[in-house]
């Protein structure tokens, strides 16, 4: 898994940083190597907002890609959820890659045989090539 961190429209502290890289990683055990995420940390400058960390991850797979936003009162807790987010979509996303395949194959499967039709007898295919 790469993993990229960005902050936007400030510098982020290298605490923080290694926060989430740390926390991210846990998504690596269920990505592919190649599979790129990317996070991006934002503050909101409005005092009116109380959650205004705010904490986006977007994951490129092979299929589809992922996206969530999390906010919070610290970067640290909107990391922690946006963690949270991504595990179950990317659970939902392996599930139905592998085991969605596997469902419609035993459907196949259990389709009821056609049923065979006996041949006629012998002696009446002779019978009709004598007269």
């Amino acid at each position: 898994m790469r993993l990229q961190v960005k902050a936007h429209h400030e510098r982020l502290p290298e605490s923080v940083r290694v926060y989430a890289e740390k926390r991210l990683g846990k998504l690596d055990k269920r990505l592919h190597d190649l599979t790129l995420v990317e996070v991006t940390l934002s503050r909101e400058h409005n005092p009116s907002i109380s959650d205004d960390h705010t904490a986006d991850g977007v994951v490129h797979t092979k299929g589809p890609t992922l996206v969530a936003r999390e906010s919070a009162l610290s970067y640290e807790a909107a990391i922690d959820r946006l963690v949270d987010k991504l595990e179950r979509q990317v659970e939902r996303y392996r599930d139905k890659r592998t085991h969605e395949p596997r469902r419609t194959a035993r459907h196949r499967e259990e389709a009821p045989p056609v049923p065979v039709v006996p041949p006629e007898d012998s002696a009446t295919e002779q019978g009709d090539a004598a007269a």
